[in-house]
C-alpha cells in the first residue's frame, strides 16, 4: 500500500531506553532520525506520544490519585514528550509543531483538524499532545481519534515488539506472529493490540494498524515500505 499521510502512535515507555523512567536522549535521537528519513519521503506525519515514561493515570488512581487528576497529570505527561521530541527534530532541521489537546499557549497551539493538516501539508511534522484531552481516554483511543480526524491512511503503532503474537512473546515461547489479522480476530482471541475503545474506532472507520518494533533503527522507513516486519490489524 501507497502511503500519503499516516498517524504514527509512539510509546512512552520506549522513551525511556535502558532507563527506569524519565527520556534516553539516545532513543529521542534515533527516533527522530527515522521520522525525519519518512518525512523526506514525502509522507505527511502526524504523531501521538504516550506518557507511560512519566506518569499513568489508571496506575495513579490505584495509589489515591483522583481519576480525573491522574488522567490530566498523564496528560501533562504526553506534552512533556512531545516537547522532547518536538527538540529532538528542531536540532536535525526537522519542521515541527506541537498542538495540545488543552489550552496552553505558548507551550503548543490549541489542536484543531484543519491546523494540523494544513502543517503537514507544508511538510511539517504535527505532534498531537495532550491526549483527547478527556479524562477515561487512554493514547491510544487518542491516536485513533486524530488518525481518523486528520484522514490518516493508516495508524503505525511503535512498540518494542514486532507485532501481533498469538500471546505475550515476552512470556510464552512458543508464542507465534501474526503477518496480518483482522479487529474482529483481535476481539475474539483476547489479544492485547489497543484498547478496546480505540480498536472499535479504527475498525468502524477503516483505519489499519500497522503493530512494529520502532526501537529497532530503520524499522520505520521499512514498515511504510512494505517489509513485512510487523503486523498489520485490518477490517
Amino acid at each position: 500500500m501507497q502511503y500519503n499521510r499516516i498517524l504514527l502512535k509512539l510509546s512512552g515507555e520506549s522513551l525511556m531506553g535502558g532507563n527506569e523512567y524519565g527520556i534516553d536522549e539516545k532513543r529521542l535521537a534515533e527516533y527522530a532520525e527515522q521520522i525525519k528519513e519518512v518525512s523526506e519521503m514525502g509522507i505527511q506525519i502526524g504523531i501521538v506520544i504516550g506518557g507511560g515514561n512519566i506518569f499513568r493515570g489508571l496506575s495513579g488512581a490505584t495509589k489515591g490519585f483522583d481519576r480525573v487528576k491522574g488522567d490530566q497529570m498523564g496528560m501533562l505527561a504526553t506534552v512533556i514528550n512531545s516537547l522532547a521530541l518536538s527538540s529532538a527534530l528542531s536540532s536535525i532541521g526537522q519542521d515541527n509543531r506541537v498542538y495540545t489537546a488543552i489550552r496552553m499557549e505558548p507551550v503548543g497551539e490549541l489542536y484543531s483538524k484543519w491546523k494540523a493538516i494544513e502543517s503537514m501539508e507544508k511538510g511539517e511534522i504535527a505532534i498531537l499532545s495532550g491526549g483527547t484531552g478527556n479524562p477515561f481516554f487512554t493514547t491510544d483511543t487518542a491516536s485513533a481519534l486524530r488518525g481518523i480526524e486528520i484522514g490518516a491512511d493508516a495508524m503505525f503503532k511503535g512498540t518494542r515488539v514486532d507485532g501481533v503474537y498469538t500471546a505475550d512473546p515476552e512470556k510464552d515461547s512458543t508464542a507465534t506472529k501474526y503477518k496480518s489479522i483482522t479487529f474482529d480476530e483481535v476481539y475474539e482471541k483476547g489479544l492485547k493490540v489497543m484498547d478496546l475503545t480505540a480498536s472499535t474506532m479504527c475498525k468502524e472507520n477503516n483505519l489499519p494498524i500497522v503493530v512494529f518494533n520502532m526501537d529497532v533503527v530503520g524499522n520505520l522507513k521499512k514498515v511504510i515500505e512494505g517489509e513485512n516486519i510487523g503486523t498489520i490489524v485490518h477490517v
